[in-house]
């Protein structure tokens, strides 16, 4: 066996994006390359570690197998690297951070001067659905993750860092500010959802349930910044994070339509698998945010947006 350390990392990221393609783009290579690494790869094993099928590429219970040796390797070859950055008095390494999609308003926040203070450090941010977060923490894919609800029966631990506060949102001249209740609302206005797997979905499909709420029409949007765009563009009404419409409702583009029982209240917080090994990144990032989160909050949101 001859494998390098750079056809481990290129292999792990095909069997993780499933694809010779993406795997290019995440790590910005191309693609002739990509293929060049994993057919050397593959040149050193009988068995075959993929395959295809219908123009699909699936990885072989071999190939699932060598990718978790292959993760081990690379672990403790970064472990090495960042006891050398420490005695050298640097942390280094990479930090892995998955947020769901509104998250993306919240975490850089508190990643700026975190990072400003250990320039060795690498960040690597995910930004999707609360589906694929849990995924991440259930497969050890990340150091942590950002939830504005803590998923239940799993082992993790968690840290709180502010409040999340999700209220009903149209154009600005809907002129709806009048309403009492979301009941009140023309029924030809649609609400527009978030998509399956969604916390934001979740949180309006259970406060319309709980309030006997009547949605005749309904369009369903994957990200929030699509929502958002579609009801500025009069396509309708929604629920949806204060954290981010800010500037939109700053520039007169949303309004947020007082009803009663909103806004719905939760809270953002920090999680990782319990029992987890963190590497010194991860533990200085973990202690940074116990010391600091509430001075950041206080710093950089009001108290009506937490």
């Amino acid at each position: 066996m001859n494998y390098t350390l750079n056809q481990l990392t290129i292999f792990l990221k095909i069997v993780e994006c499933k694809s010779i393609t993406k795997a290019a783009e995440m790590l910005h290579l191309t693609q002739p390359a990509v293929s060049i690494q994993l057919k050397n790869f593959q040149d050193q094993f009988d068995i075959p570690l993929t395959q295809v099928v219908n123009r699909k590429l699936y990885i072989t219970s071999f190939g699932l197998e060598i990718a978790s040796a292959a993760q081990k390797i690379i672990h403790e070859v970064n472990e090495i690297n960042y006891k050398t950055a420490s005695f050298k008095g640097r942390i280094s390494g990479q930090l892995t951070i998955s947020v769901v999609s509104t998250g993306k308003y919240v975490i850089p926040i508190f990643l700026t001067e975190f990072l400003q203070k250990h320039p060795d450090i690498e960040l690597q941010l995910d930004v999707s659905n609360k589906s694929k977060i849990i995924t991440d923490i259930q497969s050890n894919a990340t150091d942590f993750s950002l939830v504005s609800v803590v998923p239940k029966n799993l082992l993790i631990e968690s840290i709180p860092l502010m409040k999340n506060q999700l209220f009903l949102v149209g154009s600005k001249s809907l002129l709806l500010d009048k309403i009492d209740s979301i009941n009140d609302i023309p029924s030809e206005i649609p609400f527009i959802y978030r998509e399956e797997g969604s916390a934001t979905r979740a949180a309006m499909e259970e406060f319309i349930q709980k309030n006997n709420i009547s949605v005749k029409k309904k369009l369903v949007l994957t990200s929030n910044e699509a929502v958002k765009q579609a009801v500025i563009a009069k396509l309708g009404i929604s629920i949806m994070p204060l954290i981010g419409i800010r500037n939109e409702i700053a520039l007169g583009q949303l309004n947020i339509i007082p009803v009663k029982n909103l806004p719905i209240v939760s809270e953002w917080n920090i999680i990782w698998s319990k029992g987890k090994r963190m590497f010194p990144a991860a533990k200085a990032f973990l202690e940074y945010l116990k010391l600091e989160k509430d001075r950041i909050t206080a710093e950089n949101f009001s108290l009506s947006e937490i």
